[in-house]
């Protein structure tokens, strides 16, 4: 049996399917609570689901993963041949899942670093594609581990939401910026900072602010050489624009992925989501 560093993460990295079976990498799922049922996603629940139950304004609560889960998780791993352990996952400012995997980690088998990226969605994948191809490589656990970190600080992650309803409700943004977000009926951009959802601009109406989260998303690029994720929820056609558009402008755009975000993430934004990530090579 080869033994090999392995790279574990969750599923708010939303990596296309792909990318996880061709380097192997593990997401351990995060939770969808939607009435009385707790529902893992990726799943059990699609986007779609959480989607309309939002519409319909059923109540939607997520939960981290438990720490027996990771537990098991890193078990499961180290049988099939992993000599270490690199556990990448979304901002620990946001959700509880970074802790439950340190603490599954003292436990482990094998030995495993946990990384807190402050990411999500692919801001946080590329993290943990950049781990895993170091990996492959033959690096060490503290050598995937460093490269995650450099591309977490060589990558941003912007979002247009239609309300910031959702995420005051679920704690993710604070009850003063929703209301300035509210303010006037403008339309809210968002940004990572820090490990947070921060409000980064508003705008007037939604077509004004997904022309201004293109400029932002191509000002970030410049000239560098990057790969680009667009997410959306409930907007495919505002997101296959968007990434055409953007295909155009970037002269180094090296690879660029549009996908619908998760269950998780959906819960906490609600339909009409538009996000960009741009991460440095």
């Amino acid at each position: 049996m080869s033994r090999h560093v392995a790279i574990v993460t969750d599923s708010t990295a939303y990596l296309p399917r792909s990318a996880v079976e061709r380097h192997r990498i593990t997401a351990v799922p995060l939770t969808v609570v939607l009435g009385d049922q707790a529902l893992e996603e990726g799943t059990e629940i699609s986007a779609r689901s959480v989607a309309q139950a939002l519409q319909k304004r059923r109540p939607v609560t997520t939960s981290r993963p438990s720490p027996t889960m990771f537990a098991d998780t890193y078990r499961k791993v180290a049988a099939a041949g992993a000599s270490g352990i690199v556990s990448l996952h979304l901002s620990s400012e946001i959700s509880g899942t970074y802790d439950a995997a340190v603490l599954a980690a003292r436990e482990a088998p094998v030995p495993v670093h946990v990384v807190d990226t402050g990411m999500v969605t692919m801001a946080l994948g590329f993290c943990a594609l950049a781990a895993a191809e170091t990996a492959e490589a033959g690096g060490t656990i503290d050598e995937a581990v460093a490269a995650a970190e450099k591309r977490a600080a060589a990558t941003s992650a912007y979002f247009y939401v239609d309300t910031l309803d959702y995420l005051r409700r679920g704690g993710r943004i604070g009850a003063a910026q929703a209301l300035l977000g509210s303010a006037l009926a403008v339309k809210p951009l968002l940004q990572l900072a820090d490990g947070r959802i921060e409000l980064l601009e508003k705008v007037r109406t939604a077509s004004k602010a997904i022309a201004r989260l293109e400029e932002i998303a191509a000002e970030r690029a410049g000239e560098s050489q990057v790969d680009i994720a667009v997410h959306h929820l409930d907007a495919a056609e505002r997101a296959d624009a968007l990434a055409q558009r953007l295909r155009e402008r970037v002269p180094g755009l090296h690879e660029l992925l549009v996908s619908e975000v998760g269950a998780v993430i959906g819960a906490h934004t609600g339909p009409g989501l538009l996000g960009v990530v741009i991460s440095s090579r």
